[in-house]
């Protein structure tokens, strides 16, 4: 991945003050197109199917909803967007930061993007977590976008939060959401919560102040992929599967995880699926699936992130892809899909701001980032594992709030993922 310093874009337009917001199968037999399977549908899933546990994926459908190209193009892209986008406010002016302009789209930008995972056999109070949290910076010549992924286990101080009387505590970051998210309310205010306390928290430590945010689910951007036909994805490393089962006849099948006892509802003629190295066109479930992957790689949670971010570039280079961009009726139905697989917050700025400000930004722009360069940084403390980061990543989070992410990188190549 080249870094450049940008080329400098007229400031956008001052945000326009708006509102708040508002509220809002069946086994598959092999197939030589794709190394074993042709549907995206993997089997019936559970009562309670998990949400997809990597936001990262989200950064896919706001670079394709940001990305028109053509006048035409943006003015379709402005009318599908704003009419299937689920908005409503999930960061207050506390977990926004302090500083004034949290809602100006001139100069850098900061996206908070968390990927929530529903976890079956926990009570409804916590058994929702952030396993995947993302900082979606784009520099202020907004020519570039950066993937920062935060490690799930990073050990913080959660502070209090009055909104549900969380007393807050020191714990994994991932929890953050999870204290927010306890008490009443709906659905999306409990979701809301969580998001708000996650960027506390992270506001408290770091400084960076958020023009946004944004959660997705699993179910969601599987209905996104299969409009795209499914993605090519190159797997780096053999990875065996935690999520997904297949039988001697190659068919797929949900199952689970328990972080006690293991793979769950494996019967006795399946297997874990394995993802064997090797470029390959992947249905949603597998390249999802593959995203998904920790438990067993050597670097764990920094392999995930790779792989998520991969996973971001592969479906922002379809989506982009001349063939789609080329036949609005296919566009619209991905951005339609895109579209009903997360929950935004921009501040109060309109969408159409947003896409107009970052149109420029392609695939090729992404650059994916690896936090404590990709090492583990294991921390043991009364028999419970967590990630510290290092000075190094720290200084590097001080240059996204500082807007000088790309002047750190020139000097810290080791930060650059290789995203496929």
């Amino acid at each position: 991945m080249q870094l450049r310093p940008g080329r400098r874009r007229p400031p956008a337009a001052k945000a326009r003050a708006t509102a708040g917001g508002h509220p809002p199968a069946a086994s598959q037999p092999a197939s030589a197109a794709t190394g074993r399977h042709t549907s995206a549908s993997v089997g019936k899933p559970r009562r309670r199917a998990p949400l997809w546990a990597r936001i990262a994926l989200v950064v896919g459908a706001l670079l394709m909803l940001f990305s028109g190209g053509t006048i035409l193009g943006i003015r379709v892209l402005v009318s599908e967007a704003t009419s299937s986008v689920t908005q409503t406010r999930l960061i207050d002016e506390a977990g926004a930061g302090s500083q004034p302009g949290g809602n100006d789209i001139d100069g850098p930008i900061n996206m908070l993007l968390v990927g929530i995972d529903e976890r079956p056999g926990t009570s409804a109070q916590t058994a929702v977590l952030s396993d995947t949290i993302v900082i979606l910076h784009v520099p202020a010549s907004h020519d570039q976008a950066y993937l920062v992924s935060i490690p799930r286990d990073w050990r913080v101080r959660i502070p209090a939060y009055g909104k549900n009387g969380f007393p807050g505590d020191t714990n994994k970051i991932n929890l953050a959401f999870s204290a927010g998210y306890r008490g009443g309310g709906t659905e999306l205010e409990k979701r809301a919560r969580g998001v708000d306390l996650l960027a506390r928290t992270l506001n408290g430590i770091t400084g960076i102040t958020f023009n946004g945010a944004a959660i997705i689910d699993f179910a969601g951007f599987e209905a996104v992929l299969q409009e795209l036909g499914g993605v090519t994805i190159c797997v780096d490393q053999r990875a065996t599967s935690i999520h997904l089962a297949e039988d001697s006849k190659g068919h797929l099948r949900k199952i689970w995880y328990s972080d006690t006892d293991g793979i769950q509802g494996l019967r006795a003629d399946e297997h874990p699926y394995v993802h064997e190295p090797g470029c390959r066109r992947m249905p949603g479930p597998l390249a999802l699936d593959y995203a998904r992957i920790r438990k067993g790689l050597p670097n764990g949670d920094y392999d995930r992130q790779r792989h998520q971010q991969q996973l971001i570039k592969a479906i922002l280079k379809e989506a982009t892809s001349k063939g789609m961009l080329t036949n609005p009726i296919r566009l619209s139905h991905v951005i339609k899909s895109a579209g009903k697989a997360f929950v935004l917050d921009t501040q109060g700025v309109p969408i159409e701001d947003f896409i107009f400000t970052l149109r420029g930004i392609r695939a090729g722009d992404l650059v994916p980032i690896k936090t404590n360069a990709g090492k583990v940084h294991p921390l043991r403390i009364d028999g419970i594992d967590y990630e510290q980061l290092s000075p190094e990543s720290m200084e590097m989070l001080t240059a996204v709030r500082e807007g000088k992410l790309a002047e750190f990188l020139l000097s810290h190549q080791q930060f650059v993922a290789s995203s496929g």
